[in-house]
């Protein structure tokens, strides 16, 4: 099963990873260890990535008195100076608000797991829709951690599922010894639906939930859960979201260095003001009192008159926060997850995410100028405004792109590459940092793909947030 050929391509790069740890090596920057997979059309993507960058620069550089005097004609005018103003106060609050991140991070430490004893009950829910048997393998990674035995509660619900999903979960259930809690809803009803059947049901102490296409390791459970033990003001946790088919083609290559960068440094930036925005659905972590206080305005929710239906993951982090609890980030609880390895699928994925972004980031101006928490406020409102400041910004400068591709394809084009390759070399170095120096170049390509493919998604998502479809389904 290829599931079970990623899990173990997987664990046999954690490996190397961890003999070169032992060997007295982790403080290298540079890991050249060849990633498995690549294949020429790989390589040739890298290479043909970084020549087009640098023939960028190089452009910028050598034709610098013709961008010169564009500029200047530019910007005689008072709307010339205005624009440039303004999008050199953009600039500087960008790189404000990422030295800001980078201080945040510099504190982030992950919680130590405490001990058996120490650890409270917990109740995991999986929700399944059409998943077939990448269920199957989720459960058994659930049911092998080394969380006690005696702690745990596994539920599996089938949302509603036309394919064989029952199948695998009962199979799971029987190959576990029937120890699962294993439900099935009549008909679809979405995510937020099956996670609240599971709520409901569970009795632990603490509600975990994972997607059906992810899988965890053996100690992530009782890392994801103790920072609760830890600090008591915690109500939620997130977890360390990884690509499990990183092999599967150029986009799961490329989302696997943005998912680092996009947990490990921006989500423990988060985590050191307790303010992390949103708990992922591939894996989360609740404190049960906080979920009850919130439970009915969460599945009852609404986004001007209708249903919420995308965005259950951001919608109750929102409500934990609101209640003045802290966010965490533990980048020591790892889940291994799908992403979509064609373009079709992925554009779907990106609109629901920024569909959910908008409503959610709406939903925050109702609690985060006000006295909703002890400590760390003027931290959170920063990273609310940086939230605000790209949502204002999305369709402007959409329309402001097009205005410069068209009147000056040759300044855009290199203008643009130009400022990519800065920003993609900051993900690239700290990819690198933590893991390979090969796999970082990915940062270059995605960058790239999505200033030239994906840079309708924000803008869209805006235009049509009333819409709630789940898309990928």
């Amino acid at each position: 099963m290829k599931i079970a050929d990623d899990i173990r391509i997987w664990k046999m790069e954690k490996e190397s990873i961890e003999e070169t740890n032992l060997l007295g090596l982790k403080k290298k920057w540079f890991s050249f260890s060849k990633p498995k997979n690549l294949s020429k059309i790989d390589y040739t993507v890298l290479i043909g990535v970084q020549i087009l960058m640098f023939s960028a620069i190089y452009a910028l550089n050598n034709f610098y008195p013709y961008f010169e005097e564009i500029h200047f004609r530019r910007t005689e005018s008072l709307h010339g100076r205005i624009l440039v103003f303004s999008l050199l106060a953009i600039l500087i609050f960008q790189i404000l608000f990422l030295i800001y991140i980078a201080k945040l991070f510099i504190k982030y430490k992950p919680i130590s797991s405490v001990s058996n004893e120490a650890l409270p009950h917990c109740t995991v829910i999986v929700p399944a829709y059409n998943e077939g048997n990448l269920v199957y393998h989720t459960l058994l990674s659930i049911a092998k951690s080394n969380f006690p035995k005696d702690k745990i509660e596994i539920i599996a619900v089938d949302d509603g599922s036309t394919d064989d999903t029952w199948y695998w979960m009962n199979k799971a259930n029987i190959d576990l010894g029937c120890t699962l809690t294993v439900l099935q809803q009549a008909k679809n009803q979405g995510k937020r639906h099956a996670l609240y059947k599971g709520f409901i049901k569970g009795k632990g102490e603490i509600f975990v939930t994972i997607d059906s296409d992810s899988v965890v390791e053996k100690d992530t459970l009782r890392n994801l859960i103790s920072p609760f033990v830890s600090h008591k003001n915690c109500g939620a946790v997130a977890g360390n979201v990884k690509v499990l088919n990183k092999n599967q083609g150029m986009i799961p290559r490329m989302l696997n260095v943005s998912f680092v960068f996009s947990f490990e440094f921006i989500r423990a930036a988060q985590s050191s003001l307790g303010f992390v925005l949103c708990t992922p659905g591939a894996l989360s972590a609740y404190k049960r009192e906080a979920v009850f206080q919130c439970l009915d305005n969460w599945i009852d929710q609404k986004f001007l008159g209708r249903s919420a239906t995308i965005g259950e993951d951001r919608a109750m982090t929102n409500f934990i926060l609101k209640q003045g609890y802290d966010v965490k980030f533990q980048r020591n609880a790892n889940v291994l997850t799908n992403t979509p390895t064609a373009f079709n699928n992925l554009h779907k994925m990106f609109t629901r995410w920024g569909r959910s972004n908008v409503r959610e980031t709406l939903m925050m101006n109702k609690f985060v100028f006000k006295n909703f928490r002890d400590k760390n406020k003027l931290g959170a409102r920063f990273i609310y405004l940086n939230q605000w400041v790209k949502l204002i910004l999305a369709v402007p400068l959409m329309f402001l792109m097009l205005y410069f591709l068209f009147s000056h394809p040759l300044l855009y084009v290199c203008s643009a590459l130009a400022g990519t390759f800065v920003f993609s070399s900051i993900q690239m170095l700290f990819f690198t940092r933590q893991y390979n120096f090969i796999e970082s170049l990915w940062a270059y390509p995605y960058s790239v793909f999505y200033m030239f493919a994906l840079f309708w998604i924000t803008p869209f998502a805006i235009i049509t947030v009333k819409n709630g479809g789940w898309l990928t389904r």
